[in-house]
């Protein structure tokens, strides 16, 4: 954003930048930052700053106007590039869709006589809406024209006036060819200095299928225009050119970029363009911006997002940051000369706009030559919004967007950032900055009913508390697909503001002379351009005004306004009922808007010459011409002159503000295959001398009679009709300006209140008038609004100045109220680890009694014996994960009052694995568990799918229980949220109606060997079912074998029934019984074995003291395993006595715990600690059933394990997910106190 309406400063350079160009497609808007009517640029149009274009298609014969960007960078010369697609190059457009708090431009700061680089082309064609002149012979000659006076009239329309006089003045004018470059399709023109004679053109054919210069020129003039000489050899002839810069402080100083396509670098010249350096650049430059005071200080702008800076005017560059947001980087310093310097300490501070390291978008300051982490300053804590930050004036705006609803906030003078308070209910959708140069801030806000209109808004001077002004101004789109708000500040009369307005469905032109305090309609001119009268009438009929920029810079603007012309107003308009684009003419104001008078029936171009002294108008028709008008007397009378014998296709026209000499360049062509024309034309010879005290009028400002105009009586030095002299830049326009009283209107309705239909101002429904509109100390004083404050700039006296000031009063103890508790980005969640911004605001209280305690819900406080002493925030860092309840308490001796939010801290989530039943019986509860690593208390959110079910259970608990119903293979997903990631384990799960199972172990060699990993723990499983199929021959799909977490590696087979045999209950449980049988026994005789690897096989057996296979891994003879079992059963025997005969044995001391006999019987795991051994009791194998009591096995009734005693899966899993996350770790190093159950009943 860019103010547009105060600065004063003159444009830096002057320059007409002829191109062709395709319009771009609608993209992401940001705000045009210095367009001197509403509107805003698209992404890639900022970018380059400035891209204005003409396309002309010499084979059509028509014109098309294209895009078109003025820009003018707070006092600096920010340069204009060409957009994406005039480069060819579609890839490197902006994209960003983030809607911005933007800017709109609705006043003329810049001056209609100088304008920066522009852009014309040779080719193309021009849609026209505007009236067409008859068409003159065209005349196929390149030579100077010789220019002659064809006549005067007055007030009309060409054609009635009378011949010219022998001795009155003729236009002197040269014509110059740029001779073999007629196949250049772009040229850029600029003239070098104040009061400098030289003008330098660069040409280029652009090949858009390529993207690239194939050929360039450069051209040079000493003799303002009037001959040029070519520079090819000057500048290397080798090297493609493409764009072409001057230093605004020193306009010696030329550079010229090279095009990227073919070789990098820039031409540097220190002497006008007469010897050029070369300097090769390793990065794409796509903008500039230069200091306003250092002469050598210069911003780059890449395409890859990287800002550079360079201290020797480009000759060696630096980095200052990266991904920053294109157009969102500002060097304010020394730019507010008028009073205003040093908000700004360092001279090379530059404020950024960039994206961080996780994403968000951030306001950064760092000094252009040390812009190291440690030297980059946030002046606002935590994010803000894409294309937010805005550095205008002693204004910095930014945005941020949370649930959908935006804040908007504002620094004046480099202070604490500041919400902006608009009214209550205006809820806006959007909102762009007009200007804020006087003081104040001038807004457009698109409210929450708007749809195609906007609101004008006024604030207060720190740009805090707006008031409405003007609603539903009227909208539309440009060529670019830009923003346009009809609103425009007149130069040169403080307070003047022209607006449309729709009412219903019309739209209507609105004025104000008193800074939008009361609006009312053009009064339209009573005679038309031929002298006869119109019949418009007040308030049914009235003048309206097309309020639209130009679309190229070097034509001006459809409407015109000059600060050295105070009170002289030239537009585009028509006289009706309602604006329309249709039956247009050109109308002039001399008086500041009162009365207008019609100077032409169709639309023309005007600018103004001699600092405001003159008119120069020329036909905007689709023809070549070869006549331009000229006024002396503030468009009364008009002069028509011939500037070339030849018609001419006036692509654009370029003006010199900062000279004496009294040039303009016309360029164009003679026709659409002809070379590059450029006619020179010194109209000094109008103006007979320099104007002298006698050569004046006064003119006394009004508003419709009323002389008071801001509270003041202006006075105004004017030229006299008819009088030829030159006004010279040292021209004094005010002579005297006396105060007035104080009126009502000079004052506008303060925060809170409402303009009612009788002039005076009420608070709205929503306002609270005993609150004071901030925190209030008691013993100190307040200023409390009477509803009104004076109109910036007003200057009244008197009056009612007294009544209506805000009157001064002791602030009283009251409690604490409306304290806001809130983080720095309005996010309610944080990772772990970060730190934590939280705002702490007190809006009613008084803040130095009242003291401040806050609690980060996590054991640690903080408070402050007053609110002052806070700051602007607090910052935490939180070291472990959760929910967290955040309390700020203000507390005086008058109450207290107090606010909470609740505040999530995550940590990402690194793995999930669903733990879950293999093999489950139908129409039985199932335990489900998702662990997480790390583990994340509070934070998480499941998502639990089952089959094919397409809604979710969620659940906050990573712990569920199913029944599944239906028989077979039942798939279950679980996805888990946390941390801002969302991962996802599946798991199969066998459901039957009943099932056998049996709890295996291996040999001891397995352990070293065992990754931890579920893969390697399936791949275990389904060899060791190969191998039990091979052993015993049973169907593989009748077992399943899963492989159990953790250390000491254990397993359990499931022995599932026939598909076929399910209707046959109690033969299939039979079947299963057999099978048991037979598979203990081959597990008994280590029969189960396979190879881990050529020199490891691994025996595997039914779970035993240690779950380790009672006989070594290696083959045995038959005789010594059977002298084995024999020594087993003896054993047993022993251990039987032992149990039946212990209270009867005197050492043997052993404590016991009766079970129930119909309890299942456990055998629990025993694992190796370091400092220890856990043991449990064996038993003998049981297969176990619901419903039948069968036991082909002896049980042991001494077993005081239960399933009660296995640790729960999340823990089980938790420790081995450590396990993995910490580098996979030994044998010795794993779980080792599982107990595992040796069999199931189902």
């Amino acid at each position: 954003m860019k103010d547009v309406s105060g600065l004063g400063f003159d444009w830096i350079r002057t320059m007409f930048f002829l191109c062709a160009l395709v319009p771009l497609p609608a993209s992401a808007d940001i705000t045009c930052a210095s367009c001197s009517t509403p509107i805003k640029m698209r992404g890639n149009e900022a970018l380059t700053q400035v891209t204005p274009t003409i396309i002309v298609n010499r084979q059509s014969e028509s014109v098309t106007v294209g895009s078109a960007l003025k820009s003018r960078i707070w006092g600096l010369d920010r340069p204009q590039l060409f957009t994406e697609a005039n480069r060819g190059s579609p890839g490197r457009q902006n994209t960003e869709n983030a809607h911005l708090f933007g800017e709109v431009q609705a006043s003329p700061t810049k001056e209609n006589d100088g304008k920066v680089y522009s852009t014309v082309s040779s080719g193309g064609s021009r849609k026209v809406k505007r009236s067409v002149f008859s068409s003159e012979p065209e005349k196929s000659v390149n030579s100077a024209a010789a220019p002659r006076f064809d006549f005067r009239r007055t007030g009309g329309v060409d054609g009635t006036g009378r011949s010219p006089k022998q001795n009155e003045p003729q236009l002197v004018t040269s014509t110059f060819a740029l001779s073999g470059d007629s196949a250049h399709n772009q040229a850029m023109v600029l003239w070098s200095g104040h009061n400098s004679s030289v003008i330098l053109i660069l040409t280029k054919l652009f090949d858009f299928n390529l993207g690239t210069v194939t050929e360039s020129s450069l051209w040079r003039s000493v003799d303002f225009g009037t001959t040029y000489e070519k520079l090819a050899d000057k500048v290397m002839s080798r090297t493609m050119l493409s764009y072409l810069y001057v230093c605004p402080t020193n306009k010696r100083k030329i550079l010229i970029l090279s095009d990227p396509e073919v070789e990098s670098c820039l031409l540097i010249s220190s002497d006008e363009g007469a010897t050029f350096q070369k300097y090769n650049i390793n990065f794409y430059i796509m903008s500039l911006l230069f200091h306003p005071t250092q002469e050598n200080w210069i911003l780059a702008y890449s395409h890859d997002q990287r800002l550079y800076s360079s201290m020797d005017f480009g000759k060696k560059w630096i980095l200052i940051n990266e991904r920053v947001t294109p157009g969102r980087f500002y060097c304010t310093c020394g730019i507010l000369i008028r009073a205003l310097s040093g908000l700004d300490k360092e001279a090379d501070l530059v404020h950024i706009e960039a994206r961080t390291d996780s994403g968000q978008m951030q306001y950064i300051t760092c000094r252009a030559q040390k812009c190291s982490e440690e030297g980059r300053q946030y002046p606002f804590s935590g994010r803000i919004d894409t294309n937010s930050l805005v550095v205008q004036d002693q204004y910095i705006f930014l945005q941020l967007t949370t649930g959908g609803r935006t804040t908007y906030f504002v620094s004046y003078q480099r202070g604490p950032f500041r919400t902006i308070q608009l009214p209550k209910y205006c809820l806006p959708k959007d909102m762009h900055i007009v200007s804020t140069d006087e003081g104040q801030v001038l807004a457009a806000v698109q409210e929450w009913n708007e749809n195609d209109t906007y609101s004008l808004y006024i604030s207060d001077t720190p740009g805090v508390y707006f008031t409405r002004s003007l609603p539903n101004l009227r909208t539309s789109r440009g060529l670019a697909g830009n923003l346009i708000v009809d609103v425009y500040k007149v130069a040169g009369v403080s307070g003047l503001i022209i607006a449309n307005k729709k009412e219903d469905t019309q739209m209507k032109t609105y004025i104000t002379f008193n800074k939008g305090q009361t609006w009312a309609l053009l009064q339209p001119p009573t005679k038309d351009a031929n002298g006869n009268d119109i019949n418009c009438y007040l308030p049914s009929c009235s003048l309206h005004l097309h309020l639209q920029m130009s679309e190229n810079p070097y034509t001006p603007d459809t409407i015109s306004t000059k600060h050295s012309a105070p009170g002289i107003i030239v537009a585009t308009g028509n006289i009706g009922p309602e604006l329309s684009f249709s039956n247009t003419g050109m109308f002039v104001s001399s008086d500041a808007g009162n009365t207008w008078r019609q100077i032409f029936e169709e639309e023309h171009s005007v600018w103004f010459l001699d600092h405001g002294g003159a008119l120069l108008a020329v036909t905007q028709s689709a023809v070549p011409t070869r006549h331009l008008w000229i006024s002396l007397d503030e468009g009364r009378q008009w002069d028509r002159l011939s500037f070339s014998s030849t018609p001419l296709f006036v692509d654009g026209v370029l003006m010199t503000p900062e000279t004496e000499n009294h040039i303009i360049t016309f360029f164009g062509h003679f026709s659409y295959h002809s070379d590059w024309q450029l006619i020179k034309i010194d109209y000094s010879s109008l103006f007979g001398r320099k104007c002298t005290d006698g050569d004046f009028q006064t003119w006394h400002l009004h508003n419709k009679g009323e002389v008071c105009v801001m509270g003041e009586r202006q006075v105004y030095m004017k030229r006299k009709p008819g009088t030829r002299c030159t006004l010279g830049r040292e021209y004094s326009r005010v002579i005297s300006a006396e105060p007035c009283i104080c009126t009502l209107y000079d004052f506008e309705c303060d925060y809170g209140f409402e303009r009612q239909a009788s002039g005076k101002c009420s608070p709205a429904f929503w306002y609270d008038v005993n609150l004071p509109s901030h925190t209030c100390s008691h013993g100190q004083h307040f200023r409390n609004s009477t509803g009104y404050r004076r109109v910036m700039l007003n200057n009244c006296r008197e009056g009612l100045k007294d009544t209506l000031s805000p009157k001064t009063q002791q602030c009283k103890p009251i409690a604490p109220k409306g304290l806001l508790l809130s983080t720095s980005n309005s996010q309610l969640t944080a990772i772990l680890g970060t730190n934590i911004t939280f705002r702490v605001t007190l809006q009613n209280g008084d803040s130095l009694s009242t003291s401040l305690h806050v609690d980060f819900g996590d054991g640690t406080s903080v408070s402050y014996s007053n609110i002052s002493r806070l700051g602007d925030s607090i910052t935490h860092t939180y070291r472990i994960a959760g929910i967290f309840r955040v309390t700020a308490h203000a507390q005086n001796s008058q109450g207290s009052d107090s606010n909470s939010v609740y505040l999530h801290i995550t940590s990402p989530v690194e793995r999930v694995f669903l733990s879950a039943p293999v093999v489950v019986t139908r129409g039985r509860e199932a335990n489900l568990t998702a662990v997480l690593w790390p583990s994340q208390p509070r934070t998480a959110t499941f998502y639990w799918w089952f089959n094919n079910s397409t809604e979710p259970l969620i659940t906050l608990d990573g712990s569920v229980s199913h029944i599944f119903t239906q028989e077979g293979s039942n798939s279950v997903t679980v996805q888990v949220s946390a941390g801002g990631a969302v991962l996802q384990d599946v798991k199969t799960i066998i459901v039957k109606e009943f099932f056998r199972s049996l709890l295996l172990s291996f040999s001891p060699n397995l352990e070293e060997h065992n990754p931890s990993v579920a893969e390697w723990r399936q791949d275990v499983g389904r060899v060791v079912r190969a191998t039990l199929t091979q052993v015993c021959g049973f169907p593989e799909a009748q077992m399943l074998v899963s492989v159990f977490p953790g250390s000491p590696t254990a397993a359990e087979l499931f022995i599932l029934p026939d598909k076929n045999q399910s209707a046959y209950r109690s033969h299939a449980e039979e079947q299963l019984d057999k099978m048991s049988e037979v598979l203990v026994n081959a597990l008994n005789l280590n029969l189960i074995q396979f190879d881990l690897k050529p020199d490891t096989r691994v025996t595997v057996s039914l779970s035993q003291l240690t779950l380790a296979p009672l006989v070594d891994s290696t083959a045995l003879p038959s005789g010594s395993a059977m002298l084995l079992l024999v020594s087993l059963g003896l054993l047993g025997l022993a251990i039987l006595f032992i149990y039946k005969f212990k209270r009867k044995i005197p050492w043997i001391h052993v404590e016991t715990e009766d079970t129930h006999e119909k309890e299942p019987e456990m055998i629990s795991a025993v694992g190796q600690e370091k400092n220890g051994t856990h043991t449990t009791a064996t038993s003998s194998f049981t297969p176990c059933s619901k419903h039948s009591a069968h036991t082909p096995f002896p049980s042991n009734p001494g077993t005081l394990n239960s399933f009660s005693h296995l640790p729960p899966p999340r823990e089980l899993m938790e420790k081995e997910l450590e396990a993995h996350n910490t580098g996979g770790l030994g044998v010795g190093e794993r779980l080792r106190t599982r107990q595992i159950p040796n069999c199931t009943n189902v």
